[in-house]
């Protein structure tokens, strides 16, 4: 499916809906007005792509709705060369969004079908990432220590493993909560022993999926 000159005006239309909402960072608000969000969405749910919505996108994940992309991603404070982690690839579409910030990034993935699904869209694309199929939870301790961590689906705690994956003066956003709804944190390391976390508002994920026995591999 092309990028049509409609599906931009509808990007331009998210853009101004978003500045609205309070995202400001002008970089973020670029990503989403370059990514074309239609081509990461099903053929059933293509004509709401620029809709501020969250849609399924199989494996019983969804893509979240470009509110809460752009909100993650201005808490992150992206700086060119930042080596990311995504915990959650799913549609992509953030990992994209990461891509157009000019961070290195590594996006790790639960579900099989979705990985193998991103892994050869997102380049196709021209969005060039590093992609793990694995568990969340453990990070990437082989790629560690990262600048910037963002969680993209629902953890019931703040994992340790990656706080201790995360340089000094990093920062780290995860949606935390057990229920329908999780408080978005934002963990700042202040030294190896000592962390700042400050809370940013409710929000709703798919959970965070747990598999102790998995290993990473296919970077």
């Amino acid at each position: 499916m092309a990028d049509s000159f409609r599906h931009k005006g509808l990007r331009k239309q998210l853009v101004e809906e978003l500045r609205d909402r309070g995202i400001a960072d002008s970089k973020v608000l670029e990503a989403i007005n370059t990514v074309p969000r239609h081509l990461f969405i099903d053929n059933a749910f293509v004509k709401f792509a620029y809709k501020d919505k969250a849609f399924p996108i199989g494996a019983g994940q969804t893509i979240s709705q470009p509110y809460t992309v752009a909100f993650q991603t201005q808490l992150l404070e992206i700086k060119p060369y930042d080596k990311v982690l995504e915990v959650g690839t799913g549609s992509g579409y953030q990992a994209a969004v990461l891509s157009l910030l000019d961070a290195e990034v590594f996006t790790v993935e639960r579900q099989r079908e979705l990985f193998l699904k991103t892994k050869k869209f997102l380049p196709e694309l021209g969005y060039n990432c590093n992609f793990v199929y694995g568990d969340g939870y453990k990070g990437l301790p082989k790629f560690a220590t990262f600048d910037k961590i963002i969680i993209t689906c629902g953890a019931p705690f703040i994992p340790k493993d990656l706080v201790d994956q995360l340089k000094t003066g990093g920062r780290m956003v995860a949606p935390i909560g057990d229920g329908d709804v999780q408080v978005m944190h934002l963990i700042e390391k202040i030294s190896e022993i000592e962390t700042k976390t400050t809370t940013h508002g409710e929000f709703s994920f798919v959970p965070m999926l747990n598999d102790k026995n998995s290993g990473n591999f296919n970077v």
